[in-house]
């Protein structure tokens, strides 16, 4: 029995089992069993196989973002219209069959775009193309969720389920468990909060049979699942915009019952609407800061900035003795000049 064989009984035992506190540890060893499944299925062949096309991207840019959804949802129209890129758009599906990479141009930085083939239901499994896409997709900052407005939620709840089954965890945060694998002295189990969805029991179930000595310390109350998650290790946490596009073909209700989702925003490439809260919305996500220098005794230089991820400090900016730093990003404080003995180039 291949892999996606065992995959597809764990998750049919698992849809027709009962959920109360009696199959809680079946269930919590089903689930460490298809984490395991999932994760060798994400492992690079080892035989021979052809040479892909488009997918080899080199990271370039302040920051990068993957366009993620079903084929013909906009995707290539709204790379057209945000870069000078130009990505094929028909309306017939599968326009797009490689990555085309485009820039955005936004607040002095720019923002490296990434136009993937569109999805198919079992992309996880490899269905067209499906791990090529995702795994360009796991090296993203951010992942841009192009819905179909006139599909419902149809297509979120499947692109998450795709997404959730190869590691890749939408605005979420990494749990707060502890997990060190240990020479000795067996299992260590310790809480700093009251646990009301693991116990001692079901975490030494769930780890792996080949781990007898371990320290785990939970900072807070999580699943059995979030706890699989910190055990397999491989897993990506990104936050999500969900896009929704072609609401000129929507009631005006529809709209506005979309648009108050959370992670939401709502635009239209045919008409060009709302595009540019798109970009504000996007660069709010990519948590991304401008900051400006000057020479002393000269006017600062508003046209280059430097760019910097939320919660750098003034040793991260590359720059040359004698500068003075300003902050002039999206309304933040002015950064104190630094010592001269401080001050040297060629930091990264």
């Amino acid at each position: 029995m291949g892999i996606l064989e065992k995959i597809s009984e764990i998750e049919k035992e698992i849809a027709r089992t009962q959920k109360n506190k009696a199959t809680e540890y079946h269930l919590g060893l089903l689930k460490a069993k298809l984490a395991k499944y999932r994760a060798q299925l994400l492992e690079p062949s080892k035989s021979a196989s052809s040479k892909g096309e488009g997918f080899d991207v080199m990271k370039s840019g302040d920051a990068r973002v993957a366009l993620i959804g079903f084929p013909s949802v906009g995707k290539s129209t709204f790379l057209s219209l945000m870069t000078s890129t130009a990505s094929e758009a028909a309306s017939y599906e599968f326009t797009t069959l490689t990555c085309i990479p485009g820039v955005i141009e936004y607040k002095g930085a720019n923002i490296q775009l990434l136009d993937l083939p569109g999805i198919i239901e079992g992309a996880a499994q490899g269905k067209g193309r499906g791990r090529q896409v995702i795994a360009v997709a796991r090296t993203a900052d951010v992942v841009i969720m192009m819905l179909d407005a006139t599909k419902g939620e149809v297509q979120r709840s499947l692109l998450e389920k795709e997404l959730e089954s190869v590691g890749i965890r939408l605005n979420k945060h990494k749990p707060n468990i502890y997990f060190k694998p240990k020479k000795g002295g067996g299992i260590s189990f310790n809480s700093t909060v009251t646990l009301t969805q693991c116990s001692e029991k079901l975490v030494q179930l769930i780890l792996p049979s080949e781990i007898f000595n371990a320290e785990v310390l939970f900072r807070e109350d999580c699943s059995p699942d979030e706890f699989i998650d910190v055990i397999v290790g491989n897993r990506v946490y990104m936050p999500c915009l969900y896009v929704y596009n072609k609401i000129d073909q929507i009631s005006m209700e529809e709209v506005d019952r979309l648009a108050r989702k959370p992670n939401s925003v709502v635009i239209s490439c045919g008409m060009k609407l709302n595009l540019d809260y798109l970009l504000e919305m996007l660069w709010e996500y990519l948590a991304l800061t401008c900051i400006y220098t000057k020479k002393r005794g000269q006017r600062p230089d508003f046209t280059d900035a430097i760019i910097l991820r939320k919660g750098a400090s003034v040793e991260h900016v590359d720059t040359h003795p004698g500068d003075i730093f300003l902050g002039l990003a999206l309304g933040q404080s002015r950064l104190r000049a630094p010592a001269p003995s401080t001050v040297r180039s060629g930091w990264a």
